[in-house]
Formats: C-alpha cells, sequence, structure tokens
C-alpha cells in the first residue's frame, strides 16, 4: 500500500505551525523536507511528519 503524503496546508493544520515556520525550520534542518510528487506538486511523506512528532514529543517531556 502506498504511503500517504500530506500537502503543506496539511501540515500546518497537522503541526500548528506556519507556513513560515516550517520552511524556517527546514531550513535549519529541524523539520523533513517534502519529496516531488511531480513537476509542481511537493508533499510530505506521512512517515516524516509522524517521526517528527514523535521527536518534539519526546524532548518536551
Amino acid at each position: 500500500m502506498p504511503e500517504k503524503h500530506y500537502r503543506r496546508a496539511a501540515v500546518q493544520d497537522i503541526t500548528g505551525l506556519s507556513r513560515s515556520t516550517i520552511y524556517a525550520l527546514m531550513d535549519r534542518g529541524e523539520f523533513p523536507r517534502p519529496v516531488k510528487l511531480s513537476a509542481r506538486i511537493v508533499a510530505w511523506p506521512e512517515s516524516r511528519i509522524d517521526a517528527w512528532l514523535a521527536k518534539r514529543t519526546k524532548a518536551e517531556t
């Protein structure tokens, strides 16, 4: 079964981060980069977002 991918708006909803924060964190290497699905479409694999959320939750405890 293919992995689910999230577009930017969905990533914002899931993480609670703004667009600018997502891109700032990516620039610092603190947030996963999206993958290219086509010439004009990028999205984040669900596994990368889940791993980032788990890491963030672990760091907060």
